[in-house]
């Protein structure tokens, strides 16, 4: 494996859409992806971006992603970092691929002092689960994730007195 791991810059945000594009269809929501290479563009270029971005290489070619940015741990006083999207498309899995990302990864969290590196699992997703504790990952059975999202969440905004 001649793989390299490097952080996106503006120009990788077409294969980034396309990373993302690809995980919605295999998480079963093809129809649920509404950024535009252009929008991941703009925001990338931002003097701030929101997210941040791994893109795992072989022989040139982009083979995985890891999408992450910041969070924070109010208990312990800390930063951590949230990971929204590991992804490596299936006719690349198998070859250490996400285990590499995921590495990277964790080295990133622990040189940004960080305590914490989090990320979300679909219950039917038993290959990503069987992986992530292959890694010695806690999968946290109780915590449920809450969002609020669209109507939903301009709604209760607009109850404010």
């Amino acid at each position: 494996m001649t793989a390299t791991i490097r952080f996106a810059t503006p120009d990788d945000a077409g294969t980034i859409h396309r990373f993302i594009t690809d995980l919605a269809i295999y998480e079963r929501d093809p129809d649920a992806v509404e950024a535009t290479p252009e929008s991941l563009r703009a925001q990338l270029a931002d003097a701030k971006p929101p997210f941040e971005c791994l893109i795992l290489e072989d022989s040139g070619e982009p083979r995985g992603f890891a999408l992450f940015f910041q969070n924070f741990s109010t208990w312990r006083g800390v930063p951590g970092i949230y990971l929204e999207d590991l992804f490596v498309p299936e006719e690349f899995r198998g070859a250490g691929y996400g285990k590499k990302l995921l590495v990277e990864l964790a080295h990133v969290a622990v040189q940004r002092g960080a305590v914490r590196l989090e990320w979300q699992v679909l219950d039917w997703n038993e290959p990503s689960i069987k992986f992530y504790e292959s890694v010695g990952t806690e999968i946290r059975r109780d915590w449920y994730p809450c969002r609020l999202a669209d109507g939903e969440l301009k709604a209760l905004a607009a109850t404010r007195a």
